[in-house]
C-alpha cells in the first residue's frame, strides 16, 4: 500500500501540482491519469477480493452436518454439529475438534477434484 502512495506522490508532483507556477493545464485533464490507476486498482485488486470475500461468506453460513470440509490449518473432517460461532470436526473415528467457524477454509470436494485431474495427467 505504501508503493501506491508513493507511486501517486511522484506522479502529482511530475504533473506540476507541486509546483507553485500556475500551469496551462485546466479543468479536470489533470486528473484523468490519476483516475485511470484508481480504476485500474480498483477493478484488478478490490473488486475481486470483495467477491471472494463474499463467496467465503455465503459458503461459511451454508454449513451443514455431514459436510466434509478443509480449516485454514489443513484439517480434513467430517461436520457433526454447527452453532453460530462453532463447528465440531469429526478427524478420525471418535475424534472430534472444535474449531471456530470462520477457520473453515473451503470444502473438501475440490480437493477430491484436483486430486483425479492430477492422477489423469500423470498416467497420460
Amino acid at each position: 500500500m505504501k508503493w501506491v502512495v508513493s507511486f501517486l506522490l511522484v506522479l502529482v508532483s511530475n504533473l506540476g501540482f507541486a509546483e507553485a507556477a500556475p500551469t496551462s493545464r485546466e479543468g479536470v485533464t489533470p486528473f484523468i491519469p490519476l483516475l485511470l490507476i484508481f480504476g485500474v486498482f480498483y477493478f484488478l485488486i478490490l473488486r475481486p477480493q470483495q467477491k471472494k470475500q463474499k463467496e467465503q461468506l455465503k459458503f461459511i453460513s451454508e454449513l451443514k452436518r455431514g459436510d466434509m470440509v478443509i480449516t485454514q490449518a489443513g484439517i480434513i473432517g467430517t461436520i457433526k454439529t454447527v452453532s453460530d460461532k462453532f463447528v465440531t470436526l469429526e478427524v478420525d473415528d471418535n475424534v472430534h475438534l472444535k474449531v471456530l467457524k470462520s477457520q473453515i477454509a473451503e470444502n473438501a470436494a475440490t480437493l477430491k477434484e484436483s486430486k483425479t485431474a492430477t492422477t489423469k495427467e500423470v498416467t497420460a
